[in-house]
């Protein structure tokens, strides 16, 4: 079962700042969240915790990148098959 990650659960599980989240995602170094309503986000929490074992496991910033755009690229996929 997936779960929602509201900003304030991701920001718990990573231990950053709100502003460092977001600076993360404008430095692709974390998945963009997606948009539930005109006022609410989420993560799903596969994603958080990959990108949280990526850090712990001292993974380059360029394989985050990497992994980011594949968490991506992994909506979408999943998004086609839904449609």
């Amino acid at each position: 079962m997936i779960r929602l990650l509201r900003t304030a659960a991701v920001i718990a599980a990573n231990g950053c700042a709100k502003s460092t989240l977001y600076a993360l995602i404008a430095q692709g170094l974390w998945t963009k969240p997606v948009k539930l309503s005109k006022h609410a986000s989420a993560w799903p929490d596969y994603e958080s915790d990959a990108l949280n074992a990526a850090r712990i496991a001292g993974k380059s910033k360029e394989e985050i990148r990497a992994l980011v755009k594949e968490l991506h690229a992994a909506r979408t996929a999943d998004r086609e098959v839904n449609q």
